[in-house]
Formats: structure tokens, C-alpha cells, sequence
């Protein structure tokens, strides 16, 4: 099991920026999704992005444009630049990461889990 630890998270008014980091166990070389999800008190957790190790990206559509996934695989961590933020962003951010190759928008078929952090967008 890979072990994450995310850190970056805050507060910001709209318009503003942050930037999330994840930092993993193991190789990330041997990772091939490495991803963000978010959850919304009262919702679902729903994906936001995720990077393949073959430099693949792929974003929901909400936050297309405004956010940059990265992996840095000699550092075995994952970012998440967010910018132009809105109050809909306002959720709790995970990393989160799965070994094989294949579906990569359902948090089911990812088998390591971040803690979280909490990112807040005030209007």
C-alpha cells in the first residue's frame, strides 16, 4: 500500500490561487494514475484530475483550464496548481493513487488514499 501525505491546502477568496503537493511512500515511477479528488460536505467525492506516468492528463470538466496536475517521479510527489478559484472549489482535496493502468475517474479503482486537505474559497 502507498502512503500519501498532502499538504498545501487553505484559505483563499475567489479569483485566488493555491497550490496542493502529495507526497508518496514508494517510487512513483511503479504508479501509473496518480490523482486528485475532492469532497464537498453533504456530496460525493468527485474527481479533478489525474496524470498517467506516461505524462497523460486528464481534468474534469469544471476545473479545465483552471488547474495543472503534475508528478515529479524523482521526487515521488504529485501537485495540483489551482487557479482562479471559486467558491464551488471549496472542498476537502485527496491524492490519491492507482498501480495499473485503465479506468481512472472513479475513486473505486484507486487503491491509496491521502488524509486530505481542506481547501476553502470564500466570494
Amino acid at each position: 500500500q502507498v502512503q500519501l501525505v498532502e499538504s498545501g491546502g487553505g484559505s483563499v477568496q475567489t479569483g485566488g490561487s493555491l497550490s496542493l503537493s502529495c507526497v508518496a511512500s514508494v517510487n512513483t515511477w511503479d504508479v501509473y494514475f496518480m490523482g486528485w479528488f475532492r469532497q464537498a460536505p453533504g456530496k460525493e467525492r468527485e474527481f479533478v484530475a489525474t496524470i498517467s506516468n506516461m505524462w497523460n492528463k486528464y481534468y474534469a470538466e469544471s476545473v479545465e483550464g483552471r488547474f495543472t496536475i503534475a508528478r515529479d517521479n524523482t521526487k515521488n510527489t504529485l501537485y495540483l496548481q489551482m487557479n482562479d478559484l471559486k467558491p464551488e472549489d471549496t472542498a476537502t482535496y485527496y491524492c490519491a493513487a492507482r498501480k495499473d493502468s485503465g479506468p481512472y475517474k472513479s475513486a473505486e479503482v484507486y487503491e491509496s488514499w491521502g488524509q486530505g486537505t481542506q481547501v476553502t474559497v470564500s466570494s
